[in-house]
């Protein structure tokens, strides 16, 4: 069984920062691609950034220059370092990972339980 468990949301001013993490844990053998996706309300998810394991990383034009992704392979865990926020980044965000699970033969994408990020203005 595999697990993502996010942490690090919260209610912050315009122009702060917020960092999100997720951890995964279970029977992992590897993990590919890790990101983090984000839902506001009445609006489908969408990309916010990945990391493949090699550290290479694609953001959402909106969060370019703003948002950092990175990872720590031998924790298993993904993290995203949210500056100069603004309101419309407020929404649930979902982190995702494609695991390859003990016994499994292919990848598969897991997701966190989401944590919700409130901007006041």
């Amino acid at each position: 069984q595999v697990q993502l468990v996010e942490s690090g949301g919260g209610l912050v001013q315009a122009g702060g920062s917020l960092r999100l993490s997720c951890a995964a844990s279970g029977s992992i053998f590897s993990i590919n691609v890790m990101g983090w996706y984000r839902q506001a309300p009445g609006k489908h998810r969408e990309l916010v950034a990945t990391i493949t394991a090699g550290g290479s990383s694609n953001y959402a034009d909106s969060v370019k220059g703003r948002f950092t992704v990175s990872r720590d392979n031998a924790k298993n865990t993904v993290y995203l370092q949210m500056n100069s926020l603004k309101p419309k980044d407020t929404a649930v965000y979902y982190c995702s990972a494609d695991i390859q699970s003990g016994g499994a033969t292919e990848m598969y994408r897991y997701w966190g339980q989401g944590t919700q990020v409130t901007v006041s203005s």
